[in-house]
């Protein structure tokens, strides 16, 4: 039988329902958006660029320059759709992170063609989707972040700086934008007792992790430069869906 957007995403449902993680190749990704809406990556390549050029993350208590982010805030009710909030800052507990949490961290908001652009919808509504399955009676906090590491040969690239942890949401949806000259990059999910329970790398444009952030522990080992003569990048697309009373 072919493949149809609802019978992706159920079955991305019944995984994560199942195990409280998921996982998909980027090419399946991008087929099933496209089921959806034939002009669901319409704009994939204006997409990718957007992450060249971002402003470094000045809240990193390590003192790591390896980090660049912009940030988004959205929310979506129970009935479905989803709208784009006024700007604001992200904030962590400490309790989910000890290293950059504790304060209001103000990031720069994503540029809003990407941020309306057909790419971005496509990724957001697929969350919607999924989460929504699984928790129908729920309005979404979403928070959307823009994430490059970089890696020159001066400091070491930690995806989660602040290690192995859990981001304090309900559900994360992880997806690779794109890798230069990088190595690394291994992403780990632990059970509540902080046991590995799996290990796959998002290598591919699109490739993407579902977690529950509420029953499973994640993190991401360092990268590095394949080519010591060229620096290393990871672009990684994170959005957040929050339990919103």
């Amino acid at each position: 039988m072919p493949l149809t957007y609802d019978a992706g995403v159920e079955e991305l449902c019944e995984i994560l329902s199942k195990q409280s993680y998921a996982q998909e190749a980027g090419e399946r990704v991008g087929h099933l958006l496209s089921l959806r809406d034939e002009s669901a990556l319409r704009d994939v390549d204006d997409f990718r660029e957007s992450w060249n050029g971002m402003p470094l993350d000045a809240y990193m208590a390590d003192g790591g320059r390896y980090r660049r982010r912009r940030h988004a805030t959205l929310s979506a009710p129970r009935a479905g759709g989803y709208r784009v909030e006024t700007h604001q800052p992200h904030y962590q507990g400490l309790d989910y992170n000890n290293l950059n949490g504790g304060i209001a961290r103000h990031y720069e908001p994503f540029e809003d063609r990407i941020l309306h652009g057909e790419t971005m919808n496509s990724l957001l509504t697929l969350g919607c989707d999924v989460f929504g399955r699984l928790a129908p009676y729920s309005d979404w906090h979403i928070e959307a972040h823009q994430f490059r590491i970089e890696v020159d040969g001066e400091e070491v690239g930690r995806p989660t700086p602040e290690g192995v942890h859990r981001d304090g949401v309900t559900f994360v949806l992880m997806a690779m934008i794109g890798r230069s000259n990088a190595i690394g990059g291994e992403s780990t999910v632990y059970n509540l007792d902080r046991q590995p329970l799996d290990k796959f790398t998002l290598c591919e444009p699109l490739d993407l992790a579902l977690v529950n952030d509420e029953r499973v522990f994640h993190g991401v080992s360092p990268i590095e430069q394949l080519d010591s003569s060229r620096p290393a990048e990871r672009d990684v697309l994170v959005i957040t869906y929050r339990h919103r009373p």
